[in-house]
C-alpha cells in the first residue's frame, strides 16, 4: 500500500494526463474535446472530494488545524471548480478562445496548487497520519463521488 503522499501525488499525475488529453483534442475541435473535458472535470472533482471529505478531515481532526493549509486548498478547489464549469460552458458555446483562455488559467492554478500540496501539505499529512495511512488511502480509493 502506498503512503497518502504517494497516492495523492500519483493521482495528481493521472489528472494532469487527462488535462493534456483534453487540450490536445481541443486543438483539433472543441466538440471532440467535450468528452475528455467531462472526464477531466469528473476525475479532478473526485480528487478534490478525496481530499476534502477524507484526507483534510482526518488531518484537521488529528491536528486541530482548520484554518491553515487545508482552508487555503479548499478555497483553491472552489476557484478551480468555477474555471472547469466555465470551460464546459465554453465548449457548449463553441467558444475556442474562451476555452483556451480558461484552460491556461486553470493549468497555472493547478500547477501552483499541486506544488503546494505535494511539497507542503501532503508532507504534513503524512507526518501526522502515517499510522493511519493504509486506512485513509483505502477509504479514498473506495470513495464514490456524489
Amino acid at each position: 500500500m502506498s503512503t497518502i503522499k504517494e497516492y495523492m501525488t500519483q493521482d495528481h499525475g493521472r489528472c494532469d494526463e487527462l488535462f493534456a488529453t483534453m487540450e490536445e483534442k481541443a486543438t483539433k475541435s472543441l466538440e471532440s474535446a467535450k468528452e475528455a473535458c467531462q472526464e477531466f472535470v469528473s476525475e479532478t472533482e473526485r480528487h478534490f472530494q478525496m481530499e476534502e471529505r477524507i484526507m483534510f478531515l482526518e488531518f484537521e481532526t488529528k491536528t486541530g488545524m482548520t484554518q491553515g493549509p487545508t482552508a487555503m486548498m479548499r478555497h483553491e478547489h472552489v476557484q478551480m471548480r468555477s474555471l472547469m464549469k466555465q470551460m464546459l460552458e465554453a465548449i457548449d458555446a463553441g467558444n475556442k478562445d474562451k476555452f483556451f483562455g480558461l484552460s491556461e488559467t486553470l493549468m497555472i492554478l493547478i500547477q501552483q496548487h499541486n506544488m503546494k500540496e505535494e511539497q507542503m501539505l501532503y508532507t504534513m499529512v503524512q507526518q501526522h497520519l502515517s499510522a493511519d495511512s493504509d486506512r485513509i488511502v483505502s477509504m479514498m480509493e473506495s470513495m464514490i463521488v456524489e
